[in-house]
This record gives C-alpha cells, sequence and structure tokens, in this order.
C-alpha cells in the first residue's frame, strides 16, 4: 500500500514563492488528504528489525524518531526551503534555538565570531555571554559598514553573524557586499533574516551561506506558536548543523509546524499588506515624531539599500521621542487600539519599549551602542485599517505630549 507521497522538487523549485508558500513540500498519505496532516506521534514501528538497524545506519530511508523526522516537521523544512531557495532546512522549536543551534553548531573553542552591532536582545546575549562562555571570542562591529567585518577579521575567524532589518534600530546591512567579503575570505555567512522572511528578502541570492529565522513571526503571523527554522546547504544542514540538533534537541512539535505550515499559506498575503499599512502609519508618523527608523521611507539613511534588496520593507519599524522613557511608556499606556506587546509579526498591531522589554536583558552601555535608546519604540503594524491606527497614534502622541 502507498502510505505516504512527496513531491518532485525539480518541479516545485520551478514554482513561484506564492505558489511555494502554499503546496510546497506538501507530502500525502494513502487518504490523499488536501490539507497537510498532523502527524502527532513520538516514535515510528518497523516492519522487522532489520528495517530498524537499517535506518539507524542511514541505510534505509523513513522515520526513527520524532526529535529527528517527523513527516509534518519535514513538510514544513521543505516549504521553507523551497521559499528561500536553498538546498535545504532544519526547523526549531523557536527562534532563539534557530539562532543558537546555527552559531553553536560551526564554532568551538578558540574561535572567533564577527557579529553586527544592532541584533535582537537575545542574540546579543548569545555574542557577548554564552560564546565567551565556551572560549569563543566575539568583536562587535556597526554592520551598516561592509568594511568593518573585515577590518575586525582575524586568522581564527569562523562566522559573521548578522540581521538585516535589525531589531529595532531598522539598520539595514548590504548584504552583496558582506556575504561577498566573508566568500572571499572562507568565513561563513549567517544572516538573522525574521523581520522580512523569504517572502520579502532571500538572503542567499546575495550570498549569504546560512538564514536563521523565527517563524513565530511573520511565518506563523497571527501569534499562536514559537518555532524556528534554520536554512544552509545540503551538506550544512545534515553535517553540521543536523549532529547538532539531533542530540541537543531544540525539537519543533508536530502540531506548532502544522501550524506556521498553514501560516505560510497566507503569508504573502499578509506581509505585504502590512508593509503597505505600515508605509501608510510611518509617513503619519515620520510628521509627528523627533526620529523615525522605516527602511522604506526616503528619510531612512539606507533606504536606497533597502529597496535594492527587499521586495517591500516589511510591517515593523521603530521611532523614537524626546522624553525618555517616562514620554514613551505615557504613549503606550494611552494607546487604545494598538495593543501593548513585545511580539512581532502578528496580524495585529503590536507596540513595544524595547528597552524595557525585549532588550532589557542587555546593559545600557551596550543598548546605547546598539542605537537602543530610553525613547525608542517598536511598532509592528498589523492587518486592521491603517486610519485607524494613525486615529490611535494621534491621541496615544497628543496624550503623551507630542
Amino acid at each position: 500500500m502507498k502510505r505516504f507521497t512527496g513531491q518532485d522538487r525539480s518541479i516545485t523549485s520551478k514554482w513561484r514563492p506564492a505558489t511555494q508558500a502554499v503546496r510546497g513540500g506538501t507530502a500525502r498519505s494513502e487518504f490523499g488528504e488536501t490539507s497537510e496532516a498532523l502527524f502527532l506521534t513520538s516514535g515510528y514501528a518497523y516492519d522487522c528489525a532489520g528495517d530498524a538497524a537499517a535506518r539507524f545506519a542511514g541505510e534505509q530511508a523513513g522515520m526513527t524518531y520524532s526529535r529527528l523526522q517527523n513527516p509534518t516537521v519535514e513538510m514544513l523544512e521543505q516549504r521553507i526551503a523551497l521559499l528561500e531557495g536553498a538546498e535545504a532546512c532544519r526547523a526549531t522549536a523557536s527562534g532563539m534555538a534557530a539562532m543558537t543551534a546555527a552559531l553553536l553548531c560551526q564554532l568551538q573553542a578558540g574561535d572567533h565570531v564577527v557579529a553586527g552591532r544592532a541584533l535582537f536582545g537575545s542574540c546579543r546575549w548569545l555574542t557577548d555571554t554564552l560564546l565567551p562562555k565556551f572560549g569563543i571570542e566575539t568583536t562587535i562591529v556597526d554592520a551598516r559598514v561592509a568594511d568593518r567585518f573585515a577590518d575586525a577579521s582575524k586568522a581564527n575567524t569562523k562566522l559573521w553573524f548578522f540581521e538585516t532589518p535589525a531589531n529595532p534600530t531598522m539598520d539595514v546591512v548590504d548584504l552583496k557586499a558582506v556575504c561577498g567579503l566573508a566568500r572571499e575570505r572562507g568565513i561563513v555567512s549567517v544572516v538573522d533574516n525574521a523581520f522580512a522572511t523569504p517572502a520579502l528578502q532571500r538572503p542567499m541570492e546575495f550570498g549569504a551561506d546560512v538564514v536563521a529565522y523565527s517563524a513565530t513571526k511573520m511565518m506563523d503571523g497571527q501569534g499562536r506558536v514559537l518555532a524556528g527554522a534554520v536554512c544552509g546547504t545540503e551538506d550544512f544542514i545534515t553535517n553540521t548543523l543536523l549532529p547538532f540538533t539531533r542530540n541537543t534537541g531544540p525539537t519543533l512539535s508536530a502540531f506548532n509546524a502544522w501550524v506556521v505550515l498553514k501560516g505560510l499559506e497566507t503569508l504573502d498575503l499578509r506581509i505585504r499588506k502590512q508593509s503597505e499599512n505600515a508605509l501608510e502609519v510611518g509617513r503619519f508618523l515620520e510628521a509627528r515624531v523627533p526620529r523615525i527608523n522605516h527602511p522604506g521611507l526616503p528619510s531612512h539613511p539606507q533606504h536606497t539599500l533597502a529597496m535594492a534588496q527587499m521586495d517591500m520593507t516589511g510591517p515593523i519599524f521603530s521611532f523614537e521621542v524626546d522624553g525618555g522613557r517616562q514620554q514613551a511608556h505615557a504613549l503606550l499606556d494611552a494607546l487604545a487600539l494598538i495593543d501593548i506587546s513585545n511580539n512581532i509579526g502578528d496580524s495585529r498591531s503590536l507596540m513595544t519599549h524595547p528597552a524595557s522589554t525585549t532588550h532589557s536583558s542587555v546593559a545600557e552601555e551596550k543598548r546605547l551602542e546598539m542605537g537602543v535608546t530610553e525613547g525608542m519604540l517598536r511598532l509592528n503594524v498589523g492587518l486592521e485599517d491603517p486610519i485607524d491606527l494613525i486615529e490611535d497614534l494621534d491621541q496615544a502622541l497628543t496624550a503623551a505630549g507630542l
């Protein structure tokens, strides 16, 4: 009996992204279900002891344990790889599991890492706190200047790690320049592409070696589950990343994978509409606040670069008020429609004060080095009517004295 039928990648790889987001990676059981099946199982049975031995020896295709393989998770991995244009993908339990695995799987004591200054707070904890505990040196640079990576590199530099657009400063990194310099030196480039997703930006097209995601964000996009993903070559995923994840266990559940699969079906529609809404809201705020960091606006110092390497600039941006934390909190407290939340990528509009939430674990000196001030607010623009969002922001800004 035919048990499980997958796709011919030579065909699916030719599909355009919107089609891949709906159908890529789909595999069907003998029941012929149209929606992806949800396989809630931790283990698998074998027809005979010899089959079990053959699978564990890598001599027979098939599942062995859901820490290593699960049909639902595998469909998600194949779909993300197709969207990214990558040879392979490995899903993880969260975005930070993806970032941690993407770094640690290829580093050891005595190695050196160059990382961009503007990273998500937990990613800066990885570079500044965790890696040094294992004897891995890290140098932080302003990733907006490509040559800074090369200038900071040493004979033992193993990888360059950066995010673009960066959370929450919206720094934009020149992917082609930085990834090109890395390849010239035999250094692995690892890109956090969570803000854009492959729907808006595909770093591998610009030479990136490894691309990591918090799939919790736009890929799920509705604030439901945690998930992460790492994309790369088949050799990297199988021989470098997989030994790390199979033995440390940052495993994505089948249920969460299924939810993200459903989210991917509408990713292209959501992220483009939210990008449009964010641009409209950004234009309003640009006239009302002292500073705004929105790559889609001509006022952003790297606007031209952003438009060259992104299809659209996404739903997330930040702005600053002069009254520091007190005024920023006053603005948040006056919101009536937009939620105060540290999440991003949601279909609902959300706003947070990074210095007291997402980057609160980062020392003040390092926060300022990153460009995260006490007056900075980060806004995720959702699918609501942008006029309603503007009206809510207008009254909140007035209430906060702006």
